[in-house]
């Protein structure tokens, strides 16, 4: 099973990029609640911050799984 080395490189930037992520956010969850609490504009923070977890964590799962060989069934016609 042969890999490329752009894929693995991806899957470890991705991966420490998601970690950074949930570092980040336990270790500065105050403040994130005292903005995410105020309310009226700061509302759309909660869902840009869910957005960028979705894409980092998502693009290093699909990687991740590509690496080791799982692949969606592709549909026949």
């Amino acid at each position: 099973m042969e890999h490329k080395k752009g894929n693995v490189l991806k899957v470890l930037v991705m991966g420490v990029f998601s970690i950074l992520l949930y570092i980040g956010l336990f270790a500065m969850q105050g403040v994130f609640n005292g903005y995410f609490g105020k309310g009226g504009g700061y509302a759309i923070f909660p869902i840009l911050i869910a957005f960028l977890f979705s894409f980092v964590h998502g693009n290093f799962t699909g990687e991740f799984w590509s690496i080791i060989g799982i692949e969606a069934k592709k549909e026949r016609r």
